[in-house]
C-alpha cells in the first residue's frame, strides 16, 4: 500500500541533513545533484532566512514534526510545478478538516510508541520469539488498521483532493471488514494454543529433514467418536518432565517447523509497519503546516496559495508579502510589500538604513522556499517561478581565528556558491562585498552579477554600493527592477518597498540622530545636526 501524499508516485524520505535529530533515517550519501546541493547548503539557508524560527512553529514543540517539516522545506526546491499543485490541494482539504488529519497522525504516533514497546520479539532470531512477537504486533495492527478504515468511510466525502481521495479509496477497497476477519483468523491459529502440525521427511542417517507446518484439523471428533472409534487416527507420545534433551529435540523440531512461517509473518508485520511510517511522515508535513497556520492566523496575518511558474520562467508577482519569521516573533502586525516583477531576474533593493531591506529578502527567500514545498505563503498573492536551488549571500561576522580578512571570507564563500550553482537557480545578497573600499566593491559585484544573468539565474540584491547600484540603473536592463526602502520626509521608516532610482544616501545620520542627538536638536520627531 501507498501513501501518495507528498508525490504521486512515490513515497516521502526522510535523508539525512546537517542538524537533524534522531529521528531522521540514516542512508548512504545521495549521488543526486540536486540533493547534494541542498545538504551543502542547508546551514546557511537556515541561517540566512531564520529557518528554525519557521520550523519551531511548525513543530509545536514535537522533534518528529520538526525533523519532517525541515526536511520537506529543504528538498522542496526539487519540487516540479505538478507537486506543488498537488501539495497545495492536499493541504487544502487538511485546512479544511484539521480534527479528522490530526487525529490521524494521533494514531499513527501511538502505534509507533506501541511498537517500540513489542519490537524486542521481532529482533530475536528465535522462530518462536519472532512469531509470537509477530502475532502479537499483527494484532496492535489489525485494530489500528480499522480504525483507520473506519475514518476513510466517514470522512471520505470531506476531501477533495486527489491524493486524499486515492488514499481513503485504497483502505476502503484493501481493508474490507472479510479481508481483516481473514487475518484475525489466521494470527490466531498461529498461536499453536492446541499445538503445532508438523510434516517432516526423513534424510542422511535418518535425521528430521523438510520440515513443513501444517494446517490444524478443522474438526475435532467429539469424545463419543473417539470412545466408539476403531483406533486413534495418530499415534503420540508424552515425554517425562525431567526430560531436559527430549525436550530441546522437540522445542528444535518445532523451531524448524514454524521458521517459515516466522520469518513471512515478520515480513508481513514489516510491511504494516512501513505503510504507518510512510502514513506518519506525510501527515506530520500537512499537521506542522496546520500548526503554522493557526499561530499566523490567531496574530490576523494573511495566507495565500502561491501560483508557481515553470522553471526558466524569471519573475515575481506579489502583494502583501511578508516575513514570516518576523511575524511570528513580533507582537504587533508587521509591514508587507507589493511588487510588480513580470520577467525580471534582478531586483536590486537600496534606500534608508533599517528601511526594511533585509527582511524583505528574507520574506522572498521564505515564499519562495514554501511555495516550492507546497505550503502556502504569508502574502496575499504571490507568484513566481520555481528554482532548482536557493542560495544566500549575507554578510558575516568577522572570523574569530583571524585565519583571514573578512573581504577574502566573503570572495571564499562566493567561489563555493559558484561550485554548486544549477540553471535558473535564485541567489539572495544581502550587503555582499561591502568589507573593501566602494570602488573594488562595486566592481566586484557588478562582475558577478553579470556573469549570474548571463547563465539565466534570478537574483536579489540588497546593497548600499551606490556606484554599483547606479551602473547598473544606468544601463537601463530591460530584465532589473530597482527598489528603494521608503523614509518619510520626517525621517521615519515606512517598512516599505517601492520603484525608484538608487540613491547616494542611506540616511545614516537620521540613525545617529536617533540614538545620540537630545530633545533640542528633534524636529518633526527626529533629530538633527548642525
Amino acid at each position: 500500500m501507498k501513501v501518495l501524499l507528498m508525490h504521486r508516485d512515490k513515497d516521502f524520505e526522510l535523508y539525512e541533513l546537517p542538524s537533524t535529530n534522531r529521528y531522521a533515517r540514516r542512508q548512504e550519501p545521495d549521488r543526486d545533484t540536486l540533493l547534494r546541493a541542498i545538504r551543502w547548503n542547508a546551514p546557511a539557508l537556515t541561517q540566512d532566512l531564520e529557518l528554525n524560527t519557521l520550523l519551531r512553529a511548525m513543530a509545536g514543540g514535537d522533534e518528529f514534526l520538526f525533523t519532517v517539516a525541515q526536511q520537506a522545506i529543504l528538498t522542496g526546491l526539487r519540487n516540479d510545478v505538478n507537486t506543488i499543485l498537488y501539495r497545495q490541494a492536499i493541504l487544502r482539504d487538511c485546512l479544511k478538516n484539521p480534527l479528522v488529519v490530526t487525529s490521524l497522525y494521533n494514531l499513527m504516533t501511538a502505534v509507533m510508541e506501541e511498537t517500540r514497546r513489542q519490537w524486542w520479539g521481532l529482533s530475536s532470531d528465535h522462530p518462536g520469539s519472532m512469531l509470537y512477537g509477530s502475532v502479537d504486533l499483527m494484532e496492535t495492527f489489525l485494530n489500528v488498521l480499522r480504525k483507520i478504515r473506519s475514518i476513510a468511510e466517514q470522512n471520505a466525502g470531506s476531501f477533495e483532493s486527489e491524493g486524499f481521495t486515492s488514499l481513503f479509496a485504497m483502505l476502503r477497497k484493501e481493508l474490507h471488514e472479510e479481508y481483516l476477519a481473514t487475518i484475525k483468523n489466521h494470527l490466531k491459529e498461529l498461536k499453536f494454543r492446541k499445538g503445532a502440525l508438523l510434516s517432516a521427511e526423513l534424510g542422511d542417517i535418518n535425521e528430521g529433514a523438510n520440515y513443513v507446518l501444517r494446517k490444524a484439523h478443522a474438526n475435532e471428533l467429539s469424545w463419543l467418536d473417539r470412545l466408539l472409534g476403531k483406533g486413534p487416527a495418530s499415534y503420540s507420545f508424552r515425554l517425562d518432565p525431567r526430560d531436559e534433551t527430549g525436550g530441546r529435540i522437540l522445542s528444535d523440531m518445532r523451531s524448524r517447523g514454524i521458521s517459515r512461517v516466522a520469518r513471512a509473518l515478520a515480513q508481513s508485520s514489516d510491511h504494516v509497519l512501513s505503510f504507518f511510517k510512510v502514513l506518519r511522515i506525510e501527515l506530520a508535513f500537512y499537521v506542522g503546516c496546520l500548526n503554522l497556520h493557526s499561530q499566523l492566523g490567531s496574530k490576523g496575518l494573511p495566507t495565500a496559495f502561491p501560483a508557481p511558474m515553470p522553471m526558466g520562467e524569471p519573475g515575481h508577482n506579489f502583494s502583501g508579502l511578508y516575513d514570516v519569521c518576523l511575524a511570528l516573533t513580533m507582537d504587533h502586525g508587521v509591514v508587507g510589500n507589493t511588487v510588480t516583477a513580470e520577467r525580471k531576474n534582478l531586483i536590486v533593493i537600496t534606500g534608508a538604513n533599517q528601511g526594511g531591506k533585509s527582511t524583505f529578502l528574507r520574506s522572498i527567500g521564505l515564499a519562495q522556499i514554501m511555495m516550492q514545498s507546497g505550503m502556502f505563503v504569508g502574502a496575499d498573492i504571490f507568484q513566481a517561478g520555481i528554482c532548482p536551488a536557493l542560495f544566500t549571500h549575507y554578510k558575516r561576522e568577522e572570523d574569530a581565528t583571524m585565519k583571514s580578512g573578512k573581504f577574502d571570507e566573503e570572495l571564499a564563500r562566493m567561489s563555493d556558491i559558484a561550485d554548486h550553482l544549477l540553471p535558473y537557480s535564485m541567489l539572495l545578497f544581502n550587503e555582499s562585498f561591502a568589507a573593501t573600499n566602494e570602488r573594488e566593491g562595486s566592481e566586484i559585484a557588478t562582475q558577478i552579477v553579470r556573469a549570474l544573468l548571463e547563465k539565466g539565474m534570478t537574483v536579489f540584491y540588497v546593497t548600499h554600493l551606490y556606484e554599483f547600484a547606479h551602473g547598473l540603473f544606468d544601463e537601463r536592463n530591460d530584465s532589473a527592477i530597482f527598489l528603494r526602502a521608503e523614509r518619510r520626509a520626517d525621517g521615519t521608516r515606512s517598512f516599505r518597498l517601492a520603484e525608484g532610482e538608487p540613491l547616494q544616501t542611506s540616511y545614516g545620520e537620521d540613525l545617529y540622530q536617533k540614538v545620540f542627538g537630545t530633545e533640542d536638536d528633534k524636529v518633526g520627531g527626529v533629530s538633527t545636526v548642525s
